[in-house]
């Protein structure tokens, strides 16, 4: 019999159904436990060792969401009867945490399933940290995701006027869902289950991202999935038959649901074996053709009816041309439920041709479906299935190995020297060891890659290159330090090596329901069609302007067009005109070109005569240098400009105006944060340092175990410190460089003393050595997160960022000040129509405009193309972590503008130069700060001053 336990305890609430909740300690705690967790915690396969796994009770408890005993820190209100879901609900904010008891009635695993409703937010996963008794059970529930649901906005596709279909918008449709807790890095494929004792215990859920509406918490045992052969032994016996003739065609392309805007329809013109084909026009007629169904979690859902009951097989037009060596694989649901086992885990190999694809097993043998007269449901879903285990296992080595090298380079240094004797045995004891147990390691872990993908498996190279190095070092660990370039090469390899394989791509084209008794056959996938193909495409590469996207209008009366010219990729620039034909063009009845081009054509294009109207995603220092020479119009002499500049920060519009002209509008503005590895810090006993006092302090034990701070040298670290002492570039009327004062100079010590004294690297990138551990700390542009959220998934967890250090003045106050940098929008000088073109650059920069071009290119490739844009009200719409944005948000209030002035390029340029002249030059040509800054200053004031007299502005009399 199956119990079924449900909870109604007494909360207390306002009158206007909404609880206030004030911020204490014990959210601080959860927050401090999580990071512990990350550093030190158990994995899931550690915690089912520590617990009887076969203690599963047939149970189940019902926890109402309304029925929670605290909150802190959290937002939450009561919904009724919400959407079509009976009872009470409770809306979840975005930070905070809230607490429900539950009174465990048999020991044992529950799985945990949540039903919530995924409300508006800024567009991301909602994540959750999930506590058991004020304490995180393993590390998997540190980072749980709930996914959101998509469609596309219409299943008719709307075509520019060159016959291209438009791909569709991706417009979120949320519903109530029922979902079990997975790891969100998907090593584990499993439900993820707590072990509970008889008792009341505590669950917390911990809000990490984005707003949730709970309805109920379910503690319970899935029932297990057979394997296919006890599953059809059972069907037969109840009389299922094959059905005949029926075949029933999905397009890929049609999918009713998904749970990322990623996975929009794609354009495969690459082969004739697609449907739609042509070989001229762009065709939404696939999914993940260009890689973008990848990433764990990722599904796609189609409905399909069939006709009769009775078995089916399913057959797929795939292509995975993106992963040699190892499958992709892809977690296959009907109506919900797992049909049989092995359909856990379904990998399709390489094959750089699209073909057809029937599911069946190992030995060839065709997997039949049971399916009842009616509508269905199937779902594909990725996982690493097989590759779950191995890939938590080289990382684990990998992490192993590089706590190992950062020990090893304590005493010998980065660089160490192959003639000295650095006695490794004896100061790292038990090393060999050490070295002998991530060994064996990669050796199962080959092992088992060479079960599931074959031997010789292009795979095994970094894994094999790996252990061949632990053989050579480990019956003599005195050859380390010999090595230890190669061994740290190597390392970064095994990192390269996870993110390759947790990488899952998938193409699919078309899906087929259909009996046994119909054969599917490619169509046009013979060596003629491709022949003849490739003939049509050569032809047409003629004919067919690609510089030019989306619509292209041409000039009437009665109609305004304005071209507009964008250099900084394709995606981008589809995106861009796909918003132009939806939201700008319709309204203002002005027609654009879009023109994606190599910027650097810009000038010569523009003494030519045929520059654009509009250029956008220009560099910092263009929009000036255009503005001096009458090249681009002053922005000024639109009355509604003051009222366009409330949209950003004073800081972002600093480079873009000069002597009461603005030349520029900003797109988007970045500037630097600090980064820092948990784990390492922890293990140095070290604090994230909030002033320079205290990154010195953390420098001088870096320093002693052979590391560093990550901090390339650059304008922004430069105005970092000018800023924050209280310096500046120019003065009041920018006829002269303030970089000789002594607030400039001092800065200016400061910045060459961090690599004079402290010799910190200038040349290799920084997000390897913050991954290796030499540079545990890092001061970059903050565009670096979405980089290490994506490529660094060997350290996910192990890191977190915050404000730069700040400078204790002189009334002890602390100021964190910043430079920034970006790209803004310009208007040609050239346009003959000026007030559409300002309408346009108003439009572009607006917050909606921003809002949903950001969704949009996050939406297509990824996180890693998250937008940083200089709207604030845009800003702060992206989908960050919420203690991430707070971070941003801090910094933010700290931003200052470089400003840009007639010759200003030579600053940056003769900063540098007195920079290297510190810290580069030799012998005679060294020189100290202040004689090398005030040296080079005075080439910046002459070339200040002949810019000023080229361009006909007054000159401060000497």
């Amino acid at each position: 019999m199956f119990l079924i336990f449900s909870y109604n305890l007494v909360f207390a609430s306002t009158g206007d159904n909404s609880t206030s909740v004030k911020l204490n300690s014990y959210y601080e705690n959860y927050k401090e436990i999580l990071n512990e967790a990350e550093i030190k915690g158990i994995n899931y396969n550690e915690y089912l060792k520590e617990h009887d796994t076969k203690l599963r009770p047939n149970v189940k408890y019902e926890i109402d969401a309304k029925d929670y005993i605290n909150t802190d820190g959290m937002q939450v209100k009561e919904y009724a009867n919400y959407k079509g879901m009976g009872g009470i609900s409770i809306y979840t904010g975005e930070k905070g945490y809230i607490d429900y008891n539950v009174n465990i009635e048999e020991e044992g695993f529950y799985d945990i399933s949540i039903v919530y409703y995924p409300i508006e937010g800024t567009g991301g996963p909602i994540q959750r940290a999930i506590f058991v008794d004020s304490s995180l059970p393993y590390k998997e529930l540190g980072l749980v995701e709930f996914q959101r649901i998509y469609v596309n906005a219409t299943n008719k596709w709307q075509r520019d006027n060159r016959g291209n279909d438009i791909i569709p918008e991706q417009k979120e449709k949320p519903d109530w869902i029922t979902s079990y807790c997975y790891d969100s890095e998907g090593y584990v494929t499993e439900n993820l289950s707590l072990y509970l004792t008889k008792g009341v215990h505590k669950i917390t859920l911990y809000s990490i991202r984005e707003p949730m509406l709970l309805h109920k918490i379910i503690l319970d045992n899935s029932s297990k999935v057979l394997p296919y052969s006890e599953v059809i032994k059972n069907l037969d016996g109840k009389g299922i038959k094959d059905t005949l003739n029926q075949e029933i065609r999905i397009e890929a392309e049609d999918a009713n649901k998904k749970s990322s805007p990623m996975l929009h329809p794609t354009q495969d013109k690459s082969s004739p074996a697609v449907y739609p084909y042509s070989p001229k026009e762009l065709k939404n007629n696939t999914v993940g053709s260009d890689g973008n169904w990848s990433i764990v979690g990722q599904w796609l859902e189609w409905d399909f009816n069939v006709p009769e009951s009775g078995y089916y097989y399913i057959t797929m037009n795939v292509r995975q041309n993106f992963v040699r060596g190892i499958y992709t694989s892809r977690k296959i649901t009907i109506d919900g439920k797992v049909p049989f086992e092995e359909m856990n885990s379904y990998g399709f190999t390489y094959n750089s041709q699209w073909h057809m694809v029937t599911l069946e097993n190992s030995k060839g043998e065709k997997y039949k479906f049971y399916l009842e007269a009616g509508k269905h449901t199937i779902r594909m879903e990725v996982v690493l299935g097989n590759f779950g285990n191995i890939v938590s296992q080289v990382q684990g080595v990998m992490q192993e190995l590089n706590s190992t090298y950062r020990k090893v380079i304590r005493i010998t240094g980065v660089d160490p020297d192959s003639y000295r004797d650095y006695n490794i045995e004896q100061n790292i004891p038990e090393l060999d060891k050490e070295l002998i147990d991530e060994r064996n390691k990669l050796n199962a872990a080959i092992k088992d890659l060479q079960k599931v993908a074959g031997t010789g498996s292009d795979r095994e190279a970094a894994l094999s290159t790996m252990v061949a190095d632990l053989n050579y070092v480990i019956p003599d660990v005195e050859r380390l330090p010999a090595i230890l370039g190669a061994f740290k090469m190597d390392i970064s390899a095994l990192g390269t090596w996870i993110t390759g394989v947790v990488n899952q791509p998938l193409a699919v084209d078309t899906i087929y329901i259909h009996s046994p008794n119909v054969k599917i056959t490619e169509r046009n996938n013979s060596i003629w069609n491709r022949f003849v193909h490739e003939v049509k495409s050569l032809y047409y590469s003629f004919v067919i302007d690609y510089n030019a996207i989306g619509n292209v209008a041409k000039g009437g009366r009665g109609t305004r067009t304005i071209t507009v010219w964008i250099g900084s990729g394709r995606d981008q620039a589809n995106v861009l005109k796909k918003l132009i034909d939806e939201t700008f063009t319709p309204k203002t009845n002005i027609n654009v070109n879009v023109m994606l081009v190599d910027m650097n054509m810009l000038l010569p294009a523009t003494l030519a005569g045929q520059g654009p109207d509009v250029a956008v995603q220009v560099a910092t220092d263009l929009p000036m240098n255009y503005g001096l020479r009458n090249a681009v119009v002053d922005l000024k002499k639109f009355r509604d400009i003051a009222d366009v500049k409330k949209q950003f920060r004073e800081s972002a519009m600093v480079p873009y105006e000069f002597g009461g002209h603005t030349f520029a509008l900003p797109e988007t503005q970045t500037w630097p944060m600090m980064f820092y590895r948990k784990d390492i810090l922890d293990e140095l006993g070290l604090k994230v340092p909030e002033t320079w006092d205290e990154m010195e302090s953390a420098l001088s034990v870096l320093s002693k175990n052979q590391m560093d701070l990550g901090m390339l040298p650059d304008e922004n670290i430069f105005a970092m410190l000018l800023y924050q002492n209280g310096g500046k570039y120019y003065n009041s009327d920018a006829t002269s460089s303030e970089l000789d004062s002594d607030v400039a100079v001092k800065a200016f010590k400061e910045y060459c003393k961090f690599y004079t004294d402290y010799k910190l690297d200038t040349q290799n990138p920084v997000d390897q050595r913050f991954r290796t551990g030499e540079a545990p700390i890092v001061i970059a542009d903050y565009t670096l997160y979405n980089q290490l959220q994506v490529s660094a998934p060997d350290i996910k967890g192990l890191w977190g960022f915050s404000m730069v250090p700040g400078t204790v003045t002189k009334d002890g106050k602390i100021d964190y000040s910043v430079g920034s940098t970006g790209t803004a929008t310009i208007m040609l000088k050239q346009t003959k129509n000026e007030e559409a073109s300002w309408e346009f650059m108003k439009w572009w920069v607006s917050t909606d405009t921003q809002i949903k071009y950001s969704q949009e290119l996050e939406a297509l490739m990824g996180a890693a193309a998250r937008y940083p844009t200089a709207n604030i009200k845009a800003f702060e719409s992206l989908p960050w972590p919420s203690d991430d944005y707070d971070a941003l948000k801090s910094q933010a209030k700290w931003v200052k503008g470089i400003p840009q002035i007639p010759g200003s390029y030579f600053t940056w340029r003769n900063i540098n130069n007195a920079f290297y002249t510190v810290v580069f030059a030799e012998n005679n040509n060294k020189m100290e700060p202040r004689e090398a800054l005030t040296e080079y200053v005075r080439y910046i004031n002459d070339e200040i001053t002949f810019k000023r007299q080229e361009f006909g502005l007054s000159i401060p009399k000497k």
